[in-house]
């Protein structure tokens, strides 16, 4: 979610065009693209995406963009941005923050809202005609990208402005734009010279590709992969896991119901289904997705990605690639990065242990002599819940309508921050099942555009996250336009969308990164919101999920979807007294991913890799369980491989889990969840985006620096002082 901010703001989005759109990382190379601008500029007369956006308050006007818009829109908003950036690099004016600074974060308007519409539709519904654009573009826009960074006499420039930027009476966050768009040229190579220089963008460019390529493969191969099941099977399974499976049959034109390998169908049947031998299949297609040796196999990517990061790397003057990585971060290194997993890690094995005890306890009733697999702990682990807390998970979603949980995600919103959310019906989208709200204050300015897009369906990425289609600019005064993707599993027409409480808890996690994308008040758009440290983005998001498991919120909005009554006073204590519950396993299989990650980047030979050996070897030399796998293994870790914001980063949303929770003490110190002070100096953080260093900015919420004993503690891994 942090943007590119040596781009200028305006077209920063352009890489998400080529990467994942949470990715941050620089993109490359020098050559200049050859475009027929008279031919560019009849197609920008027709063009949706070149023509003013005549819509409610600027939104895409989504059902005029075609596939065959892009390229065409692409070609003619490069040149115009290169000839931007060229009137700034080329000025003979001595150089001010007006004349360079300035002009930079407006140059590129166009480029960016393009980049931003197809990143999102390249994520949330593509098809054969987008993937073929990505494909074409990728490398197209990483080469536009590097011909800036690369460009010497602009660096010249925003390097004057740097060495005197004391002198220059600049205001703070002036002079904050200054430090970053220094920062981040120099990690771009902009210092580099001769051979280094050309080298370095043709490493960006390649990377590009890459990127797509993995991405493309990872949802090509899961939807390959379908397990269809009988009546009987169905039989066997709660309904709307049945409802669902049906549903899926049906979207694929399959004359039976069918489980994909979408998280959200299936993950509920290994938790439900008793056909061991279907949750063995179910797991096993799960787990190797991208490593199947067929056409859409990435473990090739792989070593080519991370031999072309170490290469980048060491040009840049870095050990590896985790070094680079995390230089720019609040860790600092990768020895700090590290350092706290593994003080997780061992009260998290440990716990971990005592789950699979309680496990293999239940197998053993049932006849099963095996050991404890993957395709076991999920089904069990609900046995064991069930048992120990009398929790049926289908008596909870009963209470945890998808309406309802959004109603909560702005109540909480509304009761923090004075923010009102109103759906609009009059706002163009890219598919039906997508919804609109405006953000206003108290007093009903506007103040932002909110999608929603909550569904699974093919052409859509798995997992959860948030993006924008507008940034926050104080400059021309644009708010912002912001998005979150989940993946639940669409109901019938006219049914309930029953989620559970991880879904709930998923659909806070990513309201709170749309908040610090609505929220931002910055004057310049390339501090705005999300534009900050990675290891400091996740904590907003974090933070906002604690308010989901308060009593105060559930007992409002966990409301069942018939009756309409409120979660029983005994039932949501049980709720909530088991959310430690199976805290080993999610924060072993976190973990795994976290070391596995860090691991690839610290290798100085990565071209030789055997992917399935160093996974193995890695969770060995941890004593990883068995039966925990990576949460994201390889072949299919997005975060890592589909761009780079969080290649060796993934430690990053430990890192905010010490934050968030530190965090929320602050609110049950003040003894009321919506404490007016607090909340005011929380407000401030998602407001102030990458306007002060991060660690400032925690410090100036807290008070102090983070402590990781609440995290512990809430994990049920220390007990409470006290």
């Amino acid at each position: 979610m942090k943007t590119h901010l040596y781009l200028g703001a305006a077209a920063a989005a352009l890489l998400l065009a080529a990467c994942d759109p949470a990715a941050d990382a620089p993109m490359p190379a020098p050559q200049a693209e050859q475009t027929d601008v008279n031919g560019a500029a009849e197609a920008a007369a027709a063009n949706p995406l070149l023509a003013e956006w005549d819509t409610p308050h600027g939104a895409p006007p989504f059902s005029e963009i075609q596939p065959e818009h892009f390229i065409p829109a692409f070609e003619a908003a490069m040149e115009t941005h290169r000839a931007e950036v060229d009137a700034i690099a080329s000025n003979p004016d001595a150089p001010t923050f007006e004349n360079t600074m300035l002009a930079m974060e407006l140059a590129g308007a166009d480029l960016g809202r393009i980049s931003r519409v197809f990143g999102n539709l390249t994520s949330s519904a593509s098809n054969d005609a987008l993937d073929a654009v990505q494909a074409e573009m990728s490398p197209r826009l990483a080469r536009h990208s590097s011909a800036i960074t690369l460009n010497a006499d602009l660096f010249a420039r925003i390097d004057a402005l740097h060495q005197n930027a004391e002198e220059l009476g600049l205001s703070p966050q002036q002079a904050r734009l200054v430090e970053v768009y220094h920062e981040n040229f120099v990690r771009s190579g902009a210092q580099l010279e001769g051979d280094d220089r050309e080298r370095f963008a043709e490493i960006r460019s390649e990377l590009a590709g890459l990127y797509t390529r993995f991405a493309q493969n990872e949802r090509r191969d899961s939807e390959l992969w379908t397990l269809p099941l009988s009546d009987e099977d169905l039989a066997q399974l709660p309904s709307d896991i049945a409802s669902t499976a049906r549903a899926a049959g049906q979207a694929r034109d399959l004359d039976t119901p069918v489980i994909t390998l979408s998280r959200s169908s299936v993950e509920p049947f290994l938790q439900q289904s008793p056909n061991r031998a279907q949750r063995e299949a179910a797991w096993r297609a799960f787990y190797n997705r991208g490593n199947n040796n067929n056409e859409f196999d990435n473990k090739d990517n792989i070593r080519t990605i991370l031999s072309l990061r170490l290469e980048l790397a060491n040009l840049l003057g870095f050990e590896t690639f985790a070094h680079f990585r995390t230089a720019g971060t609040m860790a600092g290194t990768p020895v700090a990065a590290i350092a706290l997993m593994e003080q997780v890690w061992e009260p998290a094995r440990a716990r971990a242990y005592e789950e699979q005890a309680d496990i293999e306890a239940l197998m053993a009733a049932d006849g099963v002599e095996d050991d404890v697999m993957g395709w076991d702990w999920r089904y069990y682990t609900e046995r064991v819940r069930a048992d120990r807390y009398d929790l049926d998970e289908d008596e909870v979603r009963a209470y945890l309508d998808l309406e309802n949980m959004i109603a909560a995600q702005f109540y909480v919103a509304e009761r923090l921050f004075g923010v009102r959310f109103t759906e609009r019906f009059d706002v163009d989208t890219y598919h039906p099942d997508v919804r609109v709200w405006e953000m206003t204050n108290a007093g009903g300015e506007h103040l932002g555009l909110f999608y929603g897009d909550y569904f699974a369906r093919q052409g859509k990425r798995s997992g959860a996250w948030m993006s924008s289609f507008r940034p926050q600019n104080g400059i021309t005064g644009d708010t912002p336009i912001i998005i979150n993707n989940c993946n639940y599993n669409k109901p019938d027409d006219g049914e309930p969308a029953l989620i559970s409480f991880t879904d709930a808890t998923t659909l806070f996690h990513e309201f709170g990164h749309g908040l610090h994308g609505l929220l931002s008040n910055t004057e310049f758009p390339s501090l705005a919101g999300t534009s900050v440290d990675r290891d400091f983005v996740e904590f907003p998001a974090q933070v906002y999920e604690h308010w989901l498991a308060q009593p105060e919120v559930l007992e409002r909005f966990a409301l069942h979807y018939e009756t309409g009554e409120p979660m029983p006073r005994e039932l949501l204590e049980r709720v909530l007294e088991a959310q430690n519950f199976n805290e080993g396993f999610r924060t072993v299989e976190f973990l795994n991913s976290g070391f596995v990650d860090m691991g690839y980047h610290l290798e100085t030979n990565p071209g030789a890799i055997d992917v399935e050996a160093f996974e193995t070897e890695v969770l060995t030399r941890y004593g990883s369980p068995q039966a925990i796998p990576m949460r994201h293994r390889s072949t299919h870790f997005l975060h890592s491989f589909a761009g780079e914001g969080y290649s060796a980063g993934y430690y990053s949303y430990m890192w905010a889990g010490v934050l968030d929770n530190d965090g929320f003490d602050a609110f049950l110190e003040a003894g009321d969840i919506f404490d007016p002070e607090t909340a005011s100096r929380l407000y401030d953080v998602y407001s102030s985006g990458n306007t002060i260093p991060a660690m400032d900015n925690y410090i100036n919420f807290r008070g102090r620096e983070p402590s990781v004993e609440p995290l512990l503690r809430n994990r049920g891994f220390i007990e409470a002082e006290g």
